[in-house]
């Protein structure tokens, strides 16, 4: 189980600033992509991309309508996975084609209301499932506990399948999350609004490690 810096913002300045105080302390990244129409906020956009080649391991969670126009740029800026929302209106495997024929790995997110029976046809085609736990589109959203048991089905049903789990998680419910066991955890405000993001992140990985 890894814990996953996720880095959220609108702004390409504080952007740059967040890859570089995660490179200090994580090997592997998450960035956040929000498009104002799948979900109510934006984040950085597609120029504010342009020039950037991160060497530190990173996937894309794109919350956005259209993921497809977003796997060129990823690809450009070094991510090896993008992981697009299952509640899209998009033919999935379109997406998961043109993910796979950049020689990246496509990933399956799922909101907290979209049951397992809704996307288990499409869990094959992914390398992994990445559940959020909050309702997506804003930093600092509050957990959902009910997605836990919807993450204990699915083992159930997929129990080879690698899981992430996304949003609200935070030290006082790390450990609901962790007796799961599953592969991975994004966090991103607790780590990256906090004062000192590098220990925000060995703090999570101690407790992790109990």
């Amino acid at each position: 189980m890894k814990i996953i810096p996720a880095i959220l913002t609108d702004n390409r300045e504080e952007f740059l600033k967040m890859l570089e105080i995660t490179k200090e302390f994580a090997d592997y990244v998450q960035i956040d992509i929000m498009d104002g129409k799948f979900v109510p906020s934006r984040s950085i956009t597609i120029d504010d991309l342009k020039g950037i080649n991160f060497p530190i391991t990173s996937e894309a969670h794109l919350m956005v309508e259209d993921p497809c126009k977003w796997i060129e740029p990823f690809k450009e800026f070094g991510a090896q996975r993008i992981i697009y929302h299952y509640e899209i209106a998009q033919d999935h495997q379109k997406v998961i084609s043109r993910i796979r024929n950049k020689g990246l790995s496509p990933g399956l997110a799922v909101n907290p209301s979209t049951s397992i029976e809704e996307f288990k046809d499409l869990v094959d085609e992914v390398e992994m499932v990445l559940f959020m736990s909050v309702n997506p589109g804003f930093y600092g959203s509050k957990f959902i506990p009910q997605v836990l048991e919807k993450i204990t089905q699915f083992k159930e049903l997929f129990p080879n399948k690698r899981i992430g789990i996304d949003g609200g998680i935070k030290l006082d419910n790390l450990k609901l999350v962790k007796g799961l066991a599953i592969d991975y955890i994004c966090v991103g405000s607790a780590i990256l609004k906090n004062p000192n993001p590098k220990e925000s992140y060995q703090q999570f990985n101690i407790l992790l490690n109990e």
